[in-house]
């Protein structure tokens, strides 16, 4: 059974810097091969994708709102990725999901196989 575990999140000053972390277990396959995203939702906003790094080449995307800011990397030895987040804002304040695809070797955006329980994150200003 695969499952995600989503932690890191926490109350920040903006400008601040928080960690994300999404350990994987189950796969049957590499975890190199794993495309994995974070999504995000605020209160009374729709759920928006963050970024996401894909199992065919590790190659990542991000969110306009978020270029220059995260970061998503992956340490297999692990099976877990990780979302560097710096220089935050109020607006970044969200329920962080990790999501990821159940099939080994695919890109970006992902089919959102298995998720996370969220982790919430708080910028205040």
């Amino acid at each position: 059974e695969v499952q995600l575990q989503a932690s890191g999140g926490g109350l920040v000053q903006a400008g601040g810097s928080l960690r994300l972390s999404c350990a994987a277990s189950g796969f049957t396959f590499d975890f190199d091969d794993v495309s994995i995203a974070w999504f995000r939702q605020a209160p009374g906003k729709e759920r928006e994708g963050v970024s996401c790094i894909s199992g065919s080449d590790r190659s990542t995307t991000y969110a306009d709102s978020v270029k220059g800011r995260f970061t998503i990397s992956s340490d297999n030895a692990k099976n877990t990725v990780y979302l560097q987040m710096h220089s935050l804002k109020p607006e970044d304040t969200a329920v962080y999901y990790c999501a990821a695809e159940g099939g080994p070797f695919s890109s970006c955006p992902i089919s959102e196989d298995y998720w996370g329980q969220g982790t919430q994150v708080t910028v205040s200003s």
